[in-house]
């Protein structure tokens, strides 16, 4: 019966805790824009992807292609 006496104050705190996680989130905006990041995964990006870029640019790869030809 005794422990009821630590778990009491330790699951308050845990619930302080979380409401004032819940309500920094809020103030800063975290939940301003829910679809945007959801929808990124879908669309391509407009710029190309810098490793494929320098992946391309190699000197070593343009000569196995044109011993392959």
């Amino acid at each position: 019966m005794s422990i009821i006496y630590v778990l009491i104050p330790i699951a308050m705190l845990f619930v302080l805790i979380a409401v004032g996680v819940f309500f920094w989130a809020v103030r800063s905006e975290q939940f301003d824009d829910l679809d945007r990041q959801g929808a990124s995964i879908l669309f391509e990006e407009d710029k190309p992807n810098k490793a494929v870029k320098a992946h391309s640019d190699n000197p070593a790869d343009k000569d196995s292609n044109a011993e392959s030809q």
